[in-house]
């Protein structure tokens, strides 16, 4: 059993926006394998790749037409296995993101199953006859305000959680369970180290279809990512999603000794229901995704700290996550700083991101201090969720800008137009900018890795709080070899951290490691440190 990715720190790449090679304006694979030494350099073990497979994209690629093609708007198979390769060659393991929940409408099993209720793909997805009113089968609610499509030909609806064009799988028929465990296996057998499993607590419904409860808004934990205003009990994180999971744990196990990595997207109400997809004995998903960081709506300690605690409390030694940003939701620094305080945030966030007990997943452009850049106008809208909810919702787009390399046209991503417009000041905020700059984001961000490589305490050791200071979040890391200290101030004033308020550190002598603020004049620490607004710290012993 390889457990590799328990220390690594992931990468996460939004394909078409990191790096054009052929001018067309859409990033892909060789643009990808064009910048491994970058992704290297910065100290990455893994890297996530959104989907790259054939596609209509009317939802940039979750909605596929063959699972086991590329397609031709991101390269070919080739490309594929010469990513892998180059990949190997730095020592950097490839994450595929698999969509097994739904297939396109234009997949050729979901052309099969509208062609009549007789048809042997029929219960492939899930078809149902309208109410005696004509009305949809429930009251579910997705990515639209209805769940359910009407077929004219059949004269029944068929379900899709997403948009109209991603029809779900029957999950309850063993064929769709065959077929779709065969695609996990193609992938790993062309070198791919880990899985990310994409929604895969939304395999398995209600078999009677029950309506949803009505609430007074998006629960919580879906905020980020939902309009609807409905509890999604019956068709999201069904129990029987659990039966699925231990059945591809199993397959995976039994054709691949190596026990590859399932990592799974998992929105869940509280910490309890992410214990639940670990399994009983580690037997479905080793790592589902702790999204629960990224739901703050503001840089806060003591809501951090009550969140760490209940970490602690209920994930315990279980193998988690951290997530601050991503391709579904604003970039953390939107979310946690104005402009004028952007890139001492930044390094506050980095420092947060890399020193937590759990596996860091960096979100491309986030080691650049990158902030969105959403759309003015409807025209400019790409993603589909815009258009339908604009202007009150305007989309993924601004999260998802090309990356910018240097202050050329285009910001070095492509010679053609890009699919999408750059980041306001990727003429000044750019990697070759940074890679010269001493005290940027990025460098920060290569300093922090190289700590992180260093003290075997971040990687691996226990986690304890220190204080309850409302303006500083400080912990402590400590593993038998080594121990550090990091204190976050999460405010705009200046706070002061006390050493002494825990009686583990009082004979020690303590210096600072790292700073997020270049001008610190005091490197050792005997009883306490003045922090500026925004500043982080790690300390180590002297």
């Amino acid at each position: 059993m390889n457990n590799w990715w328990k220390e690594a720190i992931f990468y996460h790449v939004y394909l078409r926006s990191f790096q054009d090679s052929n001018g067309d304006g859409i990033g892909d694979l060789q643009g990808l394998i064009n910048r491994l030494d970058y992704i290297a350099d910065l100290g990455i073990d893994g890297i996530w790749i959104s989907p790259f497979y054939q596609s209509p994209h009317v939802d940039f690629g979750y909605d596929i037409s063959n699972h086991k093609a590329v397609d031709p708007r991101y390269g070919t198979l080739e490309d594929f296995d010469k990513l892998i390769e180059e990949a190997n060659k730095r020592n950097i393991k490839i994450v595929v993101d698999i969509i097994l929940n739904h297939t396109s409408d234009q997949h050729p099993f979901f052309i099969e199953s509208r062609q009549s209720k007789d048809s042997e793909k029929r219960d492939w997805y899930i078809w149902c006859d309208p109410k005696p009113d004509g009305s949809p089968p429930n009251n579910w609610q997705g990515f639209e305000p209805s769940t359910w499509k009407f077929d004219e030909k059949t004269q029944q609806y068929y379900y899709h959680y997403f948009y109209v064009q991603q029809p779900d799988l029957n999950w309850r028929n063993s064929d769709v369970i065959t077929e779709m465990f065969s695609i996990c296996d193609f992938w790993i057998n062309k070198g791919a180290a880990a899985l990310r499993l994409d929604a895969i607590n939304y395999l398995v419904e209600d078999p009677e279809l029950k309506d949803n409860p009505i609430t007074d808004g998006v629960p919580d934990y879906l905020r980020n990512i939902y309009q609807f205003n409905q509890d999604p009990i019956h068709n999201l994180n069904h129990p029987d999603n659990h039966e699925v999971l231990k059945k591809l744990r199993q397959h995976i196990r039994s054709n691949h000794p190596e026990d590859p990595l399932l990592i799974g997207e998992i929105w869940v109400p509280n910490t309890q229901e992410l214990v639940n997809y670990y399994g009983t004995n580690d037997d479905e998903l080793q790592l589902p995704f702790n999204f629960f960081l990224s739901t703050l709506s503001q840089l806060n300690a003591v809501t951090c700290r009550e969140m760490l605690e209940d970490f602690e409390r209920t994930l315990g030694n279980f193998p988690t996550t951290v997530v601050l940003s991503n391709h579904d939701f604003p970039r953390s620094t939107v979310r946690y700083s104005q402009e004028k305080d952007s890139d001492q945030v930044a390094k506050l966030l980095a420092t947060f991101l890399l020193t937590l007990k759990g596996i860091p997943f960096i979100y491309y452009g986030e080691e650049l201090g990158l902030r969105d850049n959403p759309p003015d106008t409807i025209e400019e809208v790409q993603d589909p969720r815009g258009k339908i909810d604009w202007p009150s919702y305007k989309g993924r787009d601004g999260c998802r800008t090309p990356m910018p390399w240097n202050n050329s046209l285009n910001g070095g991503f492509t010679e053609g137009k890009p699919w999408y417009k750059l980041p306001l000041d990727y003429q000044q905020r750019n990697v070759e900018n940074q890679v010269k700059d001493p005290d940027s984001i990025l460098n920060y961000y290569k300093q922090v890795i190289k700590i992180r490589r260093n003290v075997s305490a971040l990687r691996r050791g226990n986690l304890i709080l220190l204080g309850d200071d409302p303006n500083l979040l400080a912990y402590s890391r400590t593993d038998e070899k080594t121990q550090a200290i990091i204190v976050l101030n999460m405010s705009s004033d200046r706070c002061t951290f006390e050493l002494l308020t825990s009686p583990t550190f009082v004979t020690q002598s303590w210096s600072i490691l790292l700073s997020t603020h270049n001008d610190v004049k005091s490197k050792t620490i005997s009883e306490k440190i003045s922090l500026q607004p925004f500043e982080g710290l790690i300390i180590v012993p002297n």
